[in-house]
Parts: C-alpha cells; structure tokens; sequence
C-alpha cells in the first residue's frame, strides 16, 4: 500500500510528465501552494535553465522556487502562461474544487486566471461526490469580520477563525463548515459578493481542466467535460 506522501509524489510526477513537452526558454510556468505543489516544485527543479520562469502563488512558494534555481516572475509581467499546477483540498467529478487549506487561494485564484490550463494535482482521497466537508476557506478584510461571518450563518455556514493565521495580502480566514454546496458556481458568487470578502476557497465558476488523481492502482486523469 502506498503512503498518503507517495500518493502526493506520484500526482506531482504525473504533473511534471504532462508539462515537459512544453518547457522552453520562453515558457512560463504557473506554481502553486501547498504539500502536494511543494513536491512538484523540487521536481521542476530538474528544468532548471530550459524553463523561461515561474510564477509563484505564495510568498512560500517563491521561496522555494528559487530555493532550486528557478527563476520566479512577477505575475504584473507575464502576459499568458501555458499550465498552473497546483493541489485541491477536495475536488468533484466536475472539476470543481475547494482549496485554501494553506491560506493561499485568493493568489492562487489570481495566478490561475492567467493560465490556460489548471492542472489539479491531488491524492484519490480529496475525490468527493459533493464539496462541503472541507471547510470552506473565505479571504476576509479584517475590519469587516464579524459582518461577513454573519452573512455566511445567513447562508447556513458555521464561520470561525483561523487563529493565528495572515494571508499575504494581509488578511484574515473564516473556515466555514456546515454549508450544502449543491450549486458550487453559484456559492461561489454569491460568498464573493459579500462586502469584505476578498475571494473564497471555491473554484467552480473556473474549475480545473484537468485532475491527475494519484490511486494505489496508478494514477487517474479527469478531465473537465
């Protein structure tokens, strides 16, 4: 049986398979943040010199971009890039995700929107028929706290704070448990919409294209209908 670590190293590989062909000195490439993006990071490192660049989502993995030698661009100077790969804290049959585990997903979001293809990278376990079991990450402005956790009550959510934690936009998380996402698009919309929200943790109106799931049995390509 493979470890839930060997699962993560064997999505990122099969990441790393998909996007060879396309490295080139002129090719930017789109990074993202968490366990899983870590292991595929120290794999991009083996492009070092043949890849034009990268693109990070977080301050950490900037830091571990270069860390190898990468090169990491500003995204304010990229105009297109061919991939963002990155994790998903669930993902569903539709491609649609939840992510903010690491407190990144408003870059995330951001960095992803500039790609042409988002690569989602996840072990079989982040598989779901319906997203809401993960708490759903939500980018707050401070100030705007307690008005923001009591709209998402309104929604049917049960907010909390993210203790300790500081996105680097210098913002605030409420996790929010307890909603029914039948309509992940339209959540998304809707929690967007609310004043102080910066972004939430759900990627559905623009999902991923495709999802390289790593099973004990290999590793199973979806890709988005």
């Amino acid at each position: 049986m493979l470890t839930q670590q060997e699962l993560k190293q064997q999505a990122a590989d099969a990441a790393l398979a998909l996007i060879e062909p396309l490295v080139g000195p002129d090719v930017i490439i789109g990074v993202g943040t968490g366990s899983t993006a870590d292991l595929f990071i120290d794999g991009l490192a083996r492009f070092q010199g043949r890849l034009g660049g990268t693109v990070a989502s977080s301050e950490r993995s900037a830091a571990r971009l270069a860390g190898h030698g990468l090169k990491v661009l500003e995204l304010n100077d990229v105009t297109t890039m061919p991939v963002y790969v990155d994790g998903a804290d669930e993902i569903d049959g539709r491609l649609h995700m939840i992510k903010g585990g690491g407190a990144a997903h408003t870059r995330e979001k951001i960095v992803a929107s500039v790609a042409e293809q988002f690569v989602c990278i996840a072990d079989e376990s982040k598989l779901v028929e319906r997203l809401g079991r993960f708490p759903l990450p939500v980018e707050v402005i401070p100030m705007a706290r307690e008005s923001v956790a009591r709209s998402l009550v309104a929604l049917g959510g049960q907010p909390k704070l993210r203790e300790g934690v500081t996105t680097d936009n210098g913002n605030i998380i409420l996790d929010v448990s307890g909603l029914q996402i039948d309509d992940a698009p339209n959540l998304e919309l809707i929690v967007n919409n609310l004043a102080g929200v910066v972004t939430c943790g759900l990627f559905a109106r623009v999902g991923a294209h495709i999802a390289l799931l790593a099973t004990q049995n290999g590793t199973r390509r979806l890709e988005r209908s």
